[in-house]
């Protein structure tokens, strides 16, 4: 069995083939380009690449967010047309546990942060046991404070991980008071390959959704929608 994954949630746009045994090819691109560009070119590279046929395929994996909302688009619109047209289903995947599980097998919690911007952050603290992994607080859209605070009630090592550590982190080496670290760089970013392991483990689930029941988890509106309120509210 072999599924397709990929993320596309900030940045970093990714695709990775994995099968139960290995990851079979992976391409991510972090450089000032859009994932409209990017995202079906990397598809068909690790698809080719590694010989595999649309009928190998059994699910696609999709980190599903939070995120940037233009990336979440452009990937669920990729992610259900080619759901469609293979027959398969989708695997949704959020986009804070699969940054997690870049550090999978760690015995440290792993706080992931994606900068949400207007200082916030999209976060998230997991914890692995074993190849299981643990949710100790649900994702969600804060500003930092109110996350240290809760880092700390934990009372544990802590690694951090995500695009956000250029922003928070002397507030994070000021703030937090239990041990933690910061991910080395190859692991500090989104990767297919962390979304699909753990697709795969939502698979066996069954854990999955057909491409037109398939949307985004976006934990906020987007700004458009709020500068529209705004205006509303302005009337």
């Amino acid at each position: 069995m072999r599924i397709l994954a990929i993320d596309s949630s900030a940045q970093v746009a990714s695709a990775a083939i994995l099968s139960d045994e290995a990851v079979l090819a992976e391409y991510s691109v972090d450089y000032r380009k859009t994932h409209s560009q990017t995202l079906l070119p990397m598809i068909d590279e690790v698809l080719r690449m590694t010989e595999t046929s649309k009928e190998e395929i059994a699910a696609i994996a999709v980190a599903a967010g939070p995120g940037s909302f233009t990336g979440l688009r452009i990937g669920a619109a990729t992610v259900k047309g080619l759901a469609m047209v293979w027959n398969v289903p989708v695997v949704p995947v959020s986009t804070i546990a699969g940054l997690a599980c870049n550090l999978a097998g760690t015995e440290d919690l792993v706080c992931p942060l994606m900068d949400a911007r207007r200082g916030q952050v999209y976060t998230g603290v997991y914890g692995f046991e074993g190849s299981t992994i643990v949710e100790y607080m649900k994702d969600a859209c804060v500003t930092i404070d109110p996350l240290i605070e809760k880092v700390n009630s934990l009372g544990r090592k802590i690694t951090f991980v995500g695009d956000a550590l250029a922003v928070f982190r002397s507030k994070i080496e000021s703030s937090v008071t239990v041990p933690y670290s910061f991910a080395p760089i190859h692991l500090a970013k989104q990767r297919a390959a962390s979304v699909g392991w753990l697709g795969l483990q939502l698979l066996a689930e069954g854990r999955t959704v057909s491409a037109e029941k398939f949307v985004p988890t976006y934990l906020r509106i987007s700004q458009a929608e709020r500068e529209r309120e705004e205006r509303l509210e302005g009337k």
